[in-house]
């Protein structure tokens, strides 16, 4: 329901200015008419209230499926990430223990070597 205006009076002091019944009329009119256009009125005010409501559930509802999506996708980067470290890691410990072993024969060679040096000084002396 549009807000009510009193054209009957704006019409009958406009009248009593002077202005012809023609203008005031039309005056009177344009007033109405402005109002009736810009004015929200208790049920406008309630179905942009509903409406607005409406908005807002189906934002939120989109934003908590986006989230969900988001963190199934980070737990699968996660996921992904930890495997990658793990075949990191097992590869630094093969490499490692390959090292370990190297230095070992290399240390056994030398220590075979040093006994075998010793040995000819000692049948030299």
């Amino acid at each position: 329901m549009p807000a009510a205006i009193d054209t009957l009076n704006i019409y009958s002091r406009l009248k009593s200015t002077g202005l012809s019944e023609e203008s005031a009329k039309e005056i009177a009119e344009v007033f109405r008419e402005t109002i009736e256009e810009n004015l929200a009125t208790k049920t406008d005010l309630k179905t942009t209230e509903g409406n607005l409501t409406n908005d807002l559930k189906t934002t939120e509802s989109n934003l908590t499926k986006y989230i969900e999506s988001v963190r199934a996708e980070l737990k699968k980067d996660i996921e992904l990430l930890r495997s990658e470290v793990k075949k990191d890691i097992e590869s630094v410990k093969k490499e490692i223990a390959e090292s370990k072993a190297g230095t070992i024969r290399w240390v056994a060679g030398m220590l075979v070597a040093q006994a075998a040096l010793i040995a000819t000084l000692v049948k030299l002396l």
